[in-house]
């Protein structure tokens, strides 16, 4: 049974993809507080992006494997939850923001999710501003996606996740193909965000952004461990 206190735990969690042998984690624990920033490191192909799949229900909606142990999100098992209660309590931001943008023009890209979940224009409109606000791109509401930089995209990608609202943020690397103007400007939306008490669990290679970090977990030889 998941504790309470927790937004996100994973409990002995094991998995290993339909195509491979080996698992790639084995008994993974962790329990993630409401309002803090967890960051999670390893190195490349240690099962960093994997595991997001796993934490967000994307495994096994999307990608198959075994599966053993459980992850749940408020209580619930992820993978027993519909797609549109998970995308209403968690968001996820993956290190190429070409593969989340979809629509021509950024508000159109803002207003998609909102609008799958028929909320009314009035309140699309409001979640769009707001949203745009919290990453510092008002001015951005009407530019085409294609013509802005890949820092910009990456922050239209997280302003798009934020229209829902999600008390739990998942960033897959982020930061990994921005320079750096735009990785500090990411780096403050983090800080904002935990300062509204949003969840954040930030999964890099680069250990510079840990200094945000409340925790720190290390993934290596299939296991994941605590170190802050």
């Amino acid at each position: 049974m998941s504790d309470k206190k927790y937004i996100l735990t994973a409990e002995k969690v094991s998995f290993r993809y339909s195509s491979e042998k080996e698992f790639i984690f084995q008994d993974i624990d962790l329990n993630i507080s409401r309002g803090s920033i967890v960051a999670i490191t390893g190195k490349s192909g240690q099962g960093k992006t994997t595991l997001c799949y796993l934490l967000s229900g994307i495994i096994p909606r999307v990608y198959k494997g075994e599966i053993t142990g459980s992850i749940s999100l408020y209580g619930e098992n992820v993978s027993k939850m519909k797609a549109e209660s998970i995308s209403s309590k968690l968001g996820i931001v993956f290190q190429d923001p070409e593969t989340q943008l979809f629509m021509p023009e950024v508000e159109d890209e803002l207003a998609f999710a909102p609008e799958n979940f028929c909320f009314d224009r009035d309140e699309i409109d409001k979640r769009i501003s707001g949203s745009l606000r919290a990453v510092g791109i008002e001015n951005f509401r009407h530019h085409e996606t294609a013509t802005l930089s890949g820092g910009q995209k990456q922050l239209v990608t997280i302003a798009s996740v934020l229209t829902m609202n999600p008390d739990l943020l998942i960033f897959d690397e982020i930061t990994a193909q921005v320079d750096k103007r735009s990785k500090q400007a990411v780096m403050d939306v983090i800080s904002s965000l935990k300062n509204e008490n949003k969840t954040v669990i930030m999964v890099d290679h680069d250990i510079t952004s840990l200094e945000l970090a409340d925790e720190v977990y290390h993934i290596q030889n299939h296991k994941l461990s605590r170190t802050k």
